[in-house]
């Protein structure tokens, strides 16, 4: 199912309760362009599909409402709160919809919490990453189906207590949103870069399971040896002001742009050189997106990197010790131009035979009918 093109209407809603997504605000690109490709599957399929926005921020809304459908922004804030999942509850209470599909693990302890108010919507948990937390867990063995990318995730939810049968193991899909036709030239101006430099793209929460100081560190690395280099992190979280007293402390700001949100990804990864991730983020990141795109990735070995990112033929897998090796790796792609278009080509088609579309809507479809045709 591919955003290159609209979203397919597909046939008319069967009628009876909707699908409710509950997602965060976010881009295009990485858990967010996996909530567009399931909305698409799902509302192809027959299913009226209603989006439900829990933090504020991200083009995704902007982007499914464009589509035609209902999206509800229920969070003002760029993180989660009380007042979300009140809203949330409030809204589950009024629709009463058939099932609740909950993209990542922050979204299934408040869509948990929320569907307590209608006890026969089924609650779907679509994990980006490995579980971790009581909380968490809680909100996982409430679910009738988690749905986990890899096999990894899914041990790990099994770990929290979760009954294998349970768990459907749904790899994720790459298919790299549309591009709105910015040039080289509007990026640049838009995000203040030089046109002149080579460019690379992190995506990732600014959280502690990110690991930026690694990426702030390679950076610093990396600019001794390439002055001609430029760097764009998208993500939004606590440890921003914390990130942004760090990259000026060692004279980063500019090399770095570091931005909450970028509506314009879709453009930007047919820019940069590579992709890079330098801890464990839901979906890797923009990993996923910069196969589609035909980009190589460098990144520090986490769960889903290793389901990726194939060392040495898509890109580098490196190992956290030491943190040499981060940057090392980065500098080969980077300046050697001939691997970076093998390794880009190389992602390009793994992407289309590990991470089909089409197979992971209709794997999707399919896991969320079967739970509507169970009795309880």
């Amino acid at each position: 199912m591919s955003m290159h093109a609209p979203v397919p209407v597909g046939p008319p809603p069967r009628g009876g309760p909707p699908v409710l997504l509950v997602t965060r605000g976010l881009d295009a690109i990485g858990t967010g362009r996996q909530v567009e490709l399931s909305a698409a599957a799902l509302r192809a399929a027959g299913h009226d599909v209603v989006v439900a926005v829990t933090t504020a921020g991200g083009s995704v809304p902007g982007r499914l409402a464009a589509e035609g459908l209902a999206v509800h922004r229920l969070g003002r804030r760029p993180v989660l709160d009380a007042a979300s999942g009140l809203r949330l509850a409030a809204l589950v209470r009024r629709l009463g919809p058939s099932v609740v599909v909950a993209h990542g693990s922050s979204q299934a302890t408040i869509a948990a919490a929320a569907t307590l108010v209608a006890p026969r919507s089924r609650l779907v948990c679509h994990l980006g990453g490995p579980p971790h937390g009581l909380r968490t867990a809680a909100a996982l063995r409430r679910a009738h189906l988690v749905i986990a990318p890899s096999a990894d995730v899914a041990t790990a939810a099994r770990r929290l207590g979760v009954a294998a049968t349970a768990i459907a193991e749904i790899p994720p899909a790459a298919d790299v949103a549309a591009a709105a036709g910015l040039s080289r030239q509007d990026l640049a101006a838009r995000l203040g870069l030089d046109t002149g430099t080579i460019w690379t793209l992190c995506v990732a929460p600014l959280v502690p399971a990110s690991r930026l100081e690694r990426l702030l560190w390679a950076i610093d690395q990396l600019g001794v040896v390439h002055r001609r280099l430029e760097h764009v992190l998208v993500g939004s979280g606590p440890l921003r002001t914390r990130l942004l007293h760090r990259a000026r402390a060692q004279r980063l700001a500019e090399r770095l742009r570091l931005v909450s949100h970028l509506d314009c990804l879709p453009d930007l990864l047919r820019e940069v050189r590579l992709v890079w991730q330098s801890g464990e983020v839901a979906c890797g990141g923009a990993i996923l997106d910069g196969m589609a795109a035909g980009l190589p990735a460098v990144a520090v070995t986490s769960v889903a990197a290793r389901q990726l990112v194939v060392d040495g033929e898509t890109g580098r897998l490196v190992a956290a010790e030491p943190e040499s090796e981060f940057p090392r790796r980065a500098l080969n792609v980077i300046e050697d131009d001939a691997l970076a278009a093998r390794c880009g080509a190389a992602a390009r088609a793994r992407a289309a035979a590990a991470f089909p579309a089409a197979r992971a809507a209709a794997d999707l479809v399919t896991a969320i009918e079967a739970l509507l045709r169970r009795a309880w």
